[in-house]
């Protein structure tokens, strides 16, 4: 029993002593701006908080793969941008309209329309700044192939082409098939790209990331699961947004489609097999093995 208990303390505090690493970094990652008032946008979202699991995750796998995870601060840093870019879009009127996130108002509603997608524009182009030309001490092949695979997870292939797919399944009756497909290219794809990016920066061999990637996979699909049904049974408080949203806007969620319980069930099965893939690594997969187990405990 202690020992179980000496691996959650020990967990916690790797959280909270990444987290801070994480916080620094973007807090450090914004020059000055100009206009003022676009750089005031972007660090609203940039730092308005959240879990930064993406950013973690993406630590997380480089010390797995054996890495200096200072090394892969910078890229951590890109991942939370293009994740805060999507929120941004993804809150607009013409995508998701919503009125709250992280607990507090949304971009638009504090800056308009057009400064929210304008800051969403210049976190995305900034995040393959911060890899590029802010990564001192990494192999610049390794850096090529970051950019790779997050210019795949930000365009048509990832981020966007989940979304339009989402945007046009609104109202209509949709197979799990179809929201799988959605969510592995939004939620998923990101979630997807901090772990393998992480490992990318510590030179990672393919046996590696083949089995980061299965992990990954089924993390995120976890990850919505339990978004969905957060969203039903959360209030706005607690999530930081609005709750019951994909009910008013009339999408089709895990719970419409497999029940509260059964999507629950999922999500502990996807988890589960997203730990095995990485068991083989033993005590070096230990904090990815929490951060999985962290995702379906979380309750926000």
């Amino acid at each position: 029993m202690k020992e179980v208990i000496d691996n959650i303390s020990d967990f916690d505090k790797y959280l909270k002593d990444t987290k801070m690493v994480v916080e620094e970094a973007l807090d450090s990652s914004l020059g000055p701006e100009n206009p003022e008032i676009l750089r005031e946008s972007m660090r609203y979202s940039l730092l308005a908080g959240g879990k930064r699991i993406r950013p973690i995750l993406c630590l997380a796998s480089c010390s797995m793969a054996g890495g200096n995870p200072s090394l892969a601060v910078p890229t951590a840093v890109a991942i939370e941008m293009i994740h805060t870019m999507s929120l941004i879009h993804d809150d607009l009127p013409a995508m998701d309209n919503d009125d709250l996130r992280r607990g507090r108002p949304t971009n638009h509603k504090v800056y308009g329309d057009a400064l929210a997608i304008l800051a969403g524009d210049a976190l995305l182009t900034r995040a393959f700044e911060m890899i590029s030309l802010r990564s001192p001490g990494v192999d610049p092949n390794r850096l090529l192939k970051v950019v790779g695979e997050l210019s795949l997870v930000a365009g048509a292939p990832g981020l966007v082409g989940g979304q339009v797919v989402d945007l046009e399944c609104e109202g209509k009756e949709v197979i799990l098939e179809t929201l799988e497909y959605i969510h592995l290219h939004k939620t998923g794809a990101l979630l997807k790209a901090s772990v393998r990016t992480g490992a990318m920066i510590a030179g990672a061999n393919e046996e590696l990331l083949k089995a980061l990637t299965t992990y990954a996979e089924g993390i995120g699909l976890a990850f919505q699961i339990i978004d969905d049904i957060l969203d039903l049974t959360s209030s706005s408080e607690k999530l930081g947004k609005t709750a019951g949203k994909d009910l008013l806007a009339d999408k089709t969620t895990y719970p419409k489609l497999l029940g509260l319980d059964e999507s629950k069930k999922r999500a502990i099965d996807l988890v589960d097999k997203a730990k095995k893939a990485i068991e083989p690594w033993g005590k070096n997969a230990k904090n990815l093995i929490s951060l999985a187990d962290l995702i379906t405990n979380r309750d926000n």
